[in-house]
């Protein structure tokens, strides 16, 4: 599920033609936090995957199977 997340993350964010750099700033966060992020050397919480959900026009959905 994590690396669902990352991917999904990654699509959007270049669907957008947005950088990491530009995603970072647009939910006030360091560039930083969003490579560790895209390259799953971190977990984030539940608020931060909202903020970035959100920073892309995206929501966040959590489904249990």
């Amino acid at each position: 599920p994590r690396y669902e997340v990352i991917s999904q993350i990654i699509a959007a964010r270049r669907e957008k033609n947005m950088t990491q750099e530009e995603l970072a700033k647009r939910i006030g966060t360091q560039k930083s936090n969003i490579s560790r992020l895209e390259s799953g050397n971190y977990n984030p919480s539940l608020d931060f995957l909202i903020k970035v959900a959100a920073g892309l026009g995206k929501e966040l959905k959590i489904q249990m199977l």
